[in-house]
C-alpha cells in the first residue's frame, strides 16, 4: 500500500474518531425514536420506515434550507470555483457525467461520483469505506480531504471561506433561523456540515414507474419491462441479490432496523496480474482493510435512477447500461490489451453472485426497459431541491 493510501486511511480513521459524538455509534445509528423526524417534508411513502437520523442532528426544514444554499455554493471550496453540486447534478439525479470527478484545483478524483438520491438510507458511505458511517462522517471528506483534494478547505483558507458566507446577509438570516443564536456565532464548520448533511438526507425517490407498479398500478409497466422486472428477480440472473430491497441495494439500513450489515462485492472488472488486482488508482476496501480478500471489493449502489447516472461501476469505466449487462452476463470483463489487461472473469475474488448468465439480446433489452423504469423524473425536476441561488 503506497503513501498516498495510508494517509487516505488515516484520514477516514480520523474522521470517524472526530464525529464518533454525531450518530457514529451503534445506539445512534439505530436510534428509532423518530416521531419527531415524521414531520419533516422525507417524501418517504408511510410504508418505507423513515432513515436513521442522528440525535444531534435532527432534521428540520430552515436546517435543510441552509444545506440547500451551502450545497449550491462555489464560496464552500478553497479557491471558490466548486460546490458539492460541481460533481452532484438534480438533472443526473445527483451523480455526473464524467468518468471519474475533478476537484477544484483540477486533481483527477479516483472514482466515479454516486447519485446522492436515497443515501439517507445508506449503510456506509462512499465506494469502498467501511469506517464512514454517516452522512456528517462522510461530508468532510470532500470539504477537507487532501488525497484527493475535492473542494480543498485546508488550515491556510478555511477562515477566508467562513468569513465570505458570513458576510452575505442571505446567510446571516438562514444561519440565524437553523440554530439558535447570534449569526456571527454559529457560521461554522460544525453546522454547515450538519446543514448540509440534512438537505441530502432529505434527497429522497419514491416516484418512479416502478413504485407506482408496485403501490398496484399493474399498466404502467409495458410488456418489455415486466419482462425484465422478471427476469431482474430471477435467480437464473441473480440480480436483485446485490440490488434488492425498496432502495434496490443491499446496504440498505432504515430506523426499524436494529442490525445492519454491509456486503461490498468484486464484480470481475479486472485482473491484470492473473492472481486478482485491481489498478492501484483504486482497489476497493482493501485500502481501508489491507486484507488480501477485499481486494477489488466495492459497495453495490442504488439503482434508482440508473439510466441518468451513467458512467458505471467504481471507476465509471463503463459507458452504459447495455454494456453493464453484457459484462454481468460474462460473469466479469476480459480486457484484452493495454496496462489493465486480465481476465476478470477469472479473478479469484469474485462475487459468487457474479457467474454470467445465458441471455437473448431481446431480454437485455428487456432488463434495460426496466432499469429505465427506476427514474423519478418528479425528483430531477423538483424545485425543492434546486439550485435555490437561481430563483
Amino acid at each position: 500500500m503506497n503513501k498516498k493510501r495510508h494517509l487516505t486511511a488515516a484520514f477516514a480513521a480520523c474522521v470517524v474518531f472526530t464525529l464518533g459524538g454525531c450518530g457514529g455509534g451503534s445506539e445512534t445509528r439505530y436510534n428509532t425514536e423518530v416521531g419527531e423526524s415524521r414531520q419533516f417534508t422525507w417524501g418517504v411513502p408511510e410504508h418505507i420506515p423513515l432513515p436513521i437520523v442522528p440525535k444531534d442532528n435532527p432534521v428540520n426544514e430552515p436546517m435543510f434550507q441552509l444545506g440547500r444554499h451551502l450545497f449550491y455554493d462555489t464560496r464552500l471550496s478553497g479557491n471558490g470555483s466548486q460546490s458539492c453540486e460541481s460533481c452532484h447534478h438534480q438533472n443526473q439525479a445527483f451523480a455526473e457525467s464524467l468518468e471519474r470527478s475533478i476537484g477544484s484545483t483540477g486533481e483527477l478524483h479516483p472514482r466515479n461520483a454516486q447519485s446522492l438520491v436515497n443515501v439517507a438510507f445508506n449503510t456506509t458511505y462512499t465506494w469502498a469505506n467501511p469506517a464512514l458511517l454517516t452522512l456528517e462522517q462522510q461530508i468532510l471528506v470532500p470539504l477537507f480531504g487532501e488525497f484527493p483534494v475535492e473542494q480543498g478547505i485546508n488550515e491556510d483558507n478555511k477562515a477566508r471561506v467562513l468569513n465570505d458566507i458570513a458576510a452575505d446577509p442571505i446567510y446571516q438570516q438562514l444561519f440565524t433561523a437553523a440554530v439558535s443564536g447570534d449569526a456571527a456565532e454559529t457560521v461554522n464548520f460544525e453546522v454547515i456540515v450538519k446543514a448540509l448533511a440534512t438537505f441530502v438526507r432529505g434527497i429522497n425517490s419514491f416516484g418512479s414507474d416502478t413504485d407506482r407498479f408496485e403501490n398496484g398500478d399493474a399498466n404502467v409497466l409495458s410488456r418489455d419491462a415486466e419482462r425484465g422486472r422478471e427476469l431482474f428477480f430471477s435467480e437464473g440472473l441473480e440480480c436483485f441479490h446485490c440490488h434488492g430491497g425498496y432502495n434496490f441495494t443491499n446496504a440498505t439500513a432504515d430506523s426499524s432496523q436494529l442490525f445492519a450489515d454491509t456486503p461490498f462485492h468484486n464484480t470481475g472488472l479486472y485482473n491484470i496480474d492473473g492472481q486478482g488486482a485491481y489498478p492501484e488508482i483504486s482497489q476497493g476496501i482493501i485500502e481501508i482493510t489491507s486484507k488480501a480478500t477485499d481486494m477489488g471489493r466495492f459497495k453495490a449502489p442504488s439503482l434508482r435512477n440508473v439510466a441518468l447516472t451513467a458512467p458505471y461501476m467504481h471507476d465509471g469505466s463503463i459507458a452504459t447500461l447495455e454494456e453493464v449487462v453484457r459484462t454481468y452476463a460474462a460473469g466479469g470483463r476480459n480486457i484484452t490489451n493495454g496496462p489493465n489487461a486480465g481476465d476478470g472473469r477469472a479473478n479469484p475474488f469474485r462475487d459468487g453472485f457474479v457467474s454470467g448468465f445465458d441471455i437473448s439480446e431481446d431480454d437485455i433489452q428487456n432488463i434495460i426497459a426496466f432499469l429505465e423504469t427506476l427514474t423519478d423524473y418528479q425528483l430531477i425536476n423538483n424545485p425543492r431541491f434546486a439550485n435555490p441561488w437561481e430563483e
